[in-house]
């Protein structure tokens, strides 16, 4: 087929935040949420997995159960049950409680 790219479970991202982006972080594109692969140093383009399971950081005060809807808060930088304002980003892979600070979330595809 002349007009495959890729498979699409990776992203492409220019890192023009001013500062090295670590592997393992979040990363807001639009409406999907990604997860950089590598560390991306500014100034530099880097890849972000855009579909898979990954343990990241929750609010600690929510309370998330197996299959729920997760989203990303780009002000605190972590994901939340909240729908508010965030933006989508999968649903619990596992459920996490209150005083815990990960959720193993599936990425939205």
């Amino acid at each position: 087929m002349k007009n495959f790219v890729q498979n699409g479970d990776r992203m492409q991202y220019a890192n023009a935040s001013g500062s090295t982006i670590t592997s393992g972080t979040p990363i807001l594109v639009g409406k999907r949420v990604g997860i950089a692969v590598a560390d991306i140093p500014t100034g530099t383009t880097g890849v972000l997995a855009m579909e898979g399971v990954f343990t990241v950081t929750k609010l600690s005060t929510d309370v998330i159960a197996q299959g729920v809807v997760v989203y990303w808060d780009d002000t605190a930088k972590k994901f939340t049950v909240v729908a508010s304002t965030n933006t989508i980003a999968g649903y619990a892979q596992a459920a996490a409680g209150a005083s815990t600070t990960t959720v193993d979330l599936m990425l939205n595809r």
